[in-house]
């Protein structure tokens, strides 16, 4: 094993703590992000690129615009909730 991978791997270990450990919705969400492509990358070093495509297509980039989309979403029906609850 290269160091290259070692230090990806203990990277990949870090971010899936923080992602649990963060408070923020959408810092866990970009962390998460940041997980897919060094896995994507780690894939790529495995001699697996078809993998390493498909991580960052869908872990990268399609699951990560889902949830930062979901994340605005819920923020408008909070919001909205907050200040039709405020009129009363």
């Amino acid at each position: 094993m290269t160091l290259f991978s070692i230090i990806m791997l203990v990277s990949l270990m870090v971010f899936s703590i923080s992602i649990s450990l963060i408070r923020s919705l959408l810092g866990s969400v970009i962390v998460f992000a940041v997980y897919s492509l060094i896995m994507a990358i780690l894939w790529q070093q495995l001699n697996a690129p078809d993998l390493a495509i498909t991580e960052a297509a869908v872990g990268g980039g399609i699951t990560t615009i889902l949830f930062v989309l979901t994340l605005k979403r819920i923020s408008k029906k909070v919001k909205s909730h907050d200040t039709a609850g405020n009129k009363k």
